[in-house]
């Protein structure tokens, strides 16, 4: 069935110009009506499926007619823009009589682009409409049509029906082909659905066997990982033990060739003395270097942050390095004012003293310069160490952090080392929670870049630990790393109220034990209580015992942890944490 169209609204379809009419009296004239309607629609320009579907109709509605007497069908075209075929049928209903019941205008809905009911002077009227999709054609056609029309008929019954047969078998031979077509696109469809089953199957196939083997290489991955770690902790070892090893005759030989120089010796013996104290000393800085790389491999490099001035340290490592430097070459150093890190100095030292001591060997001409300064997010300090030395080439540049290397070039004959101090400054770096980095180019120079996070005096100051067990003391300390600038500790209550009354600068915050032999922990909190100097002190209590009945915070030891604690003690000191008598440990500012 062709698509439904929308029908152009009331008044909208122009005037309508009547083709012929119809008398519907009895049977014969349904055969008449079938006739005359097929016959205007082929000559309108509707096609065979369209031509059968308006004399359906018509003889639908004409049957409503028969049934209540007789009546009439009038046919008329209305012009373009919405040019169609409308036919008024007269005698179909009675008067005030509603359509919804009949048979034929409900077929004739179906079959037809509208169907609507008017009254009009001689009782109600069915009013079917059928648009045309060939309208532009329509003006010059209306007369033959309408001539056409108009001739004679016979309600030739028999030949109506030789008519609907051969309708009904070209319908039929429609719906065979069109079955023939959908049996064929069903063939086609099941076809491709075999194709898109086996195409699904061979791709789980072949997913499943990747996964197999990826599920493989990982396990193989984590085996490689597990030899990995396992030779270098045993490379760690090795380089551990035998640094220890080594260290003992090394430092034999060099007792005994200081022995040989208080001797009575000749001049040649003198020098050889010296050359055999010289080589004893660099084997010793050799094997010094071992063992601190293994130390730092290991994971076992102990950091103790305290509060640090950098421009004090770079400026004392400035005058060690002074003398390394080659004629003609400079060294600068440039330092934000306020900068102060909280590290481990000693740590740093190294790392520092390394670079410069690197950058002092290879440059030739120009300058030496450290830069110091905040990064950009204010929360790390960037230390830079520029040279203007052979540089490094870009192959070489990961390299140069890897055990043992030494980047070629013409200088690295007269110079000493052991190819360990950046591999040894990179994981430094790395344990005091930053970076080491390198950028160069050749002939130009290099620059080593140390990135320290840990920028500001922790969240606590100088801290009070008071505990009559040690073991217990070994943990606070442990859980106070990273949050206190300094732990000071006390065995009882006694020793605590002693250590107080002799600093020249009190502490942040006590961290005090309730159960401890002698002056227990409540005791100790009421002679602080007492004494003016200390009676403002932050205390916070703590046992794995119940609450004693005294006014101060109080942690239970048996749930501490070390955000817990820092946030215990940050919040009794209140907002002015850490104070500004920070003391500032061996190597941090003085």
């Amino acid at each position: 069935m062709s698509p439904r169209r929308r029908l152009p609204a009331p008044g909208a379809a122009g005037p309508l110009r009547e083709l012929v009419t119809v008398e519907i009296v009895g049977e014969g004239d349904l055969v008449v009506l079938r006739q005359v309607g097929r016959e205007a629609a082929e000559a309108l320009g509707l096609d065979r499926q369209d031509q059968v579907r308006l004399a359906t109709a018509l003889s639908e509605v004409g049957r409503e007619v028969v049934s209540r007497g007789r009546g009439r069908a009038v046919l008329h075209v209305t012009e373009p823009p919405h040019a169609g075929l409308v036919v008024h049928v007269h005698g179909a209903l009675g008067a005030g009589e509603p359509h919804g019941g009949l048979t034929g205008v409900a077929a004739a809905e179906r079959l037809l682009d509208g169907v609507e009911v008017a009254d009009g002077p001689g009782g109600r009227v069915v009013v079917l409409h059928k648009l045309l999709t060939d309208g532009a054609l329509l003006g010059g056609r209306v007369e033959q049509v309408r001539a056409a029309l108009s001739r004679p008929r016979s309600a030739d019954a028999l030949g109506e029906l030789r008519v609907q047969n051969a309708e009904l078998v070209r319908a039929l031979d429609a719906l065979a082909a069109r079955e023939a077509e959908l049996v064929r696109a069903n063939d086609e469809l099941e076809e491709t659905n075999r194709g898109v089953l086996a195409m699904y199957t061979q791709l789980s196939d072949e997913l499943e066997e990747t996964n197999s083997g990826v599920v493989a290489l990982y396990a193989e991955l984590d085996e490689r990982g597990r030899q990995l770690a396992a030779a270098n902790d045993a490379k760690t070892r090795f380089l551990r033990s035998v640094s220890h090893e080594l260290r003992a005759p090394v430092n034999s030989i060099l007792g005994l060739s200081s022995l040989l120089a208080d001797g009575d010796l000749d001049a040649d013996q003198r020098v050889q003395v010296g050359y055999l104290d010289a080589s004893a000393r660099s084997l010793l800085g050799m094997v010094n270097e071992l063992l601190d790389l293994a130390r730092a491999e290991s994971g076992r490099q102990h950091v103790h942050r305290v509060r640090v001035d950098l421009r004090a340290m770079l400026a004392e490592l400035a005058g060690t390095v002074q003398p390394l430097l080659r004629p003609g070459v400079d060294l600068r150093v440039d330092v934000a004012g306020d900068l102060v890190l909280h590290t481990d100095p000693e740590l740093l030292e190294r790392v520092l003293r390394n670079l410069l001591t690197n950058a002092a060997k290879f440059t030739e001409q120009g300058a030496v310069t450290v830069r110091a300064g905040r990064a950009a997010d204010g929360r790390a300090v960037v230390v830079a160490v520029e040279d203007t030395g052979l540089g490094i080439a870009a192959e070489h540049q990961g390299e140069v952090f890897e055990e043992f290397f030494q980047v070629p070039n013409r200088l690295q004959p007269s110079v000493k080392g052991t190819g360990l101090g950046l591999p040894y400054a990179r994981r430094v770096a790395e344990a005091l929670g930053g970076s080491l980095e390198v950028a160069s180019e050749v002939g130009r120079g290099s620059t080593f870049t140390l990135t320290l996070d840990r920028t500001d005096v922790p969240a606590l100051g100088r801290v009070l630990v008071v505990d009559d067990e040690e073991a217990g003391r070994v943990v606070l300390r442990g859980l106070l790393a990273d949050a206190a600038a300094e732990v000071l500790e006390a065995r009882d209550g006694a020793e605590a109220l002693a250590v107080l009354a002799s600093a020249a600068a009190l502490p942040d915050v006590v961290l005090l034990d309730v159960r401890m032999p002698g002056t227990d922990g409540p005791a100790t909190l009421a002679a602080l209580r007492s004494d003016p100097r200390t009676a403002g002190l932050p205390v916070v209590l703590m046992s794995s015992a119940e609450r004693p009945a005294v006014d101060a915070p109080f942690l239970d030891k048996a749930e501490l942890d070390a955000a817990g604690l820092a946030r215990a003690l940050r919040a009794a000191c209140g907002p002015q944490a850490p104070a500004d008598g920070v003391t500032p440990a061996a190597g941090a500012t003085p």
